[in-house]
């Protein structure tokens, strides 16, 4: 790779940097992302549509004055509507959909100096962990390609592990940042509700428990995006709790002697692979060595009540999801259009009577009150991210036509990331373990609603103490 042969050894605000101080052209760090998708996706699938020629002509005309002005972007292949460029939203039902106007990020994300140079694989309609859709052939993790690289946003942490970009967008219902972060050594923070704007055709995604930021490779970029992005847009529904200082002077700051409360059984009582928990324990004992208090406690909720929760809800938000588009289209969809779960999850959120969905908002509401009461008492909360290490692929298939059977095997997976969607708070991952034979496990912390400032802190505390940034799959 002939083009700016250092490129990798930066994240975005190195990057963006040294373009500002005319250390390196904003064409030259362009060459260097697209020589990487060249010579990278064609063994991982991370990239499904492919921008080079706009990102050229966006870099020709000057980018953006910006925090980020010139810096490589990718947006989810979900939802992100970028002018133009086709969105596919994991599916065949959806090929040639092609939108006439940005999405409220996607247009900060622009003004920001971001230069869009793709879009990322992603599982059908994001529904699963693992990215691995039908239309579009799975996406293979760099540190093991036989295994996920996660999902719903596995695209995007396949392309930022891989170093084809520094950050990338992503996107978060049920863990879907931080278990594609934590599977590929990367940062992920899913921010509190409404931090960042999901309009202007939405005012919330699934009834408020899917949010959107990115995956990176540093916690001060993660920061630093965040304040490019945040706020409420015109016609917004509701606004989260607006920081008391840029996210950005958060990273370095001192988070002084915190309350960790340290989780590693799931709320049904689960325990995750040995892994998974030394993961979690070694966090607990590295945040202890920084002069944190950490006291084991545990997610005491009704997990049944919950899963039905969050599916009731789920299954609703696809029915209405395909209902949109077979208006778009002039037709419905049919089985063969789209995957056996995603087509069963509609089927079931058409049959729901209106109060039941009533009553699945009013119980996901009070599943965040007894979170909120958590936080009463800890600070912090430190747990896995998921149940095992990177699965292999195939796992998790969305072939599965039996919506109760693949809830469950998804809730054995997933037992320490929904809540955070449901209750709206805050939950950072962090890449601080690696398995035996080289595979990354994250670990989360998550915190009161509003409080991503502490969570940056924190995290700027643990990247300095135990660094990641250099640590990166063999070959790349």
């Amino acid at each position: 790779m002939a083009a700016f042969r250092e490129y990798e050894q930066y994240d975005a605000t190195g990057l963006a940097d040294l373009i500002a101080r005319k250390q390196v052209k904003p064409a030259e760090v362009l060459d260097a992302a697209l020589e990487r998708v060249e010579a990278r996706n064609p063994s991982l699938n991370a990239i499904v549509h492919r921008m080079d020629d706009d990102a050229r002509k966006a870099v020709a005309a000057g980018p953006g004055p910006g925090p980020f002005s010139g810096v490589p972007f990718l947006l989810k292949d979900l939802y992100a509507l970028d002018a133009g460029h086709p969105v596919t939203n994991g599916s065949r039902y959806w090929r040639g959909f092609v939108p006439d106007h940005d999405t409220t990020l996607v247009e900060r994300y622009k003004a920001a100096g971001l230069v869009m140079i793709g879009r990322t694989n992603t599982p059908e309609l994001g529904l699963t962990m693992t990215t691995e859709p039908a239309a579009l052939g799975p996406c293979h993790n760099p540190w093991n390609r036989a295994h996920s690289a996660g999902g719903s946003s596995g695209g995007a942490a396949a392309a930022v592990a891989a170093r084809i970009v520094p950050m990338a967008h992503a996107t978060d219902g049920g863990g879907s940042i931080r278990i594609p972060a934590a599977n590929c050594g990367l940062v992920g923070l899913k921010p509190t509700r409404a931090r960042n704007p999901a309009g202007p055709d939405v005012g919330e995604g699934w009834s408020g428990m899917a949010t959107a930021h990115c995956v990176s490779i540093s916690v001060r970029d993660t920061a630093a995006l965040l304040d490019a992005t945040h706020g409420a847009a015109a016609g917004d529904p509701y606004c989260a709790p607006p920081p008391a200082r840029p996210f950005l002077k958060e990273v370095g700051a001192d988070p002084g002697r915190l309350k960790i409360g340290l989780v590693t059984a799931g709320p049904d009582g689960s325990r995750p692979h040995r892994d998974c928990v030394a993961a979690a324990v070694g966090a607990a004992k590295r945040c202890a060595d920084l002069g944190h208090a950490v006291e084991e406690t545990e997610f005491a909720y009704d997990f049944p009540a919950f899963r039905e929760t969050m599916w009731t809800i789920v299954a609703a938000n696809v029915a209405n999801a395909l209902a949109m588009r077979a208006k778009a289209v002039g037709r419905e969809a049919k089985r063969e259009d789209v995957e056996p779960l995603t087509f069963a999850a509609a089927e079931r959120g058409r049959r729901l009577p209106a109060a039941d969905y009533a009553r699945a908002l009013v119980a996901m509401h009070g599943f965040g009150r007894q979170v909120a009461k958590m936080y009463q008492r800890f600070d912090v909360l430190l747990s896995p991210v998921l149940a095992n290490p990177p699965l292999p692929l195939g796992r998790c298939s969305m072939q599965n036509p039996d919506v109760e059977s693949y809830a469950a095997e998804l809730a054995s997976e997933l037992p320490f990331t929904p809540i955070y969607n449901i209750s709206g708070c805050p939950a950072i991952t962090l890449p601080l373990h690696w398995t035996a034979d080289g595979l990354p496990v994250g670990v989360q912390f998550g915190a009161a609603f509003g409080n991503e400032a502490l969570l940056l802190r924190l995290a700027a505390q643990l990247e300095q103490a135990q660094p990641w940034k250099d640590r990166r799959p063999a070959g790349i």
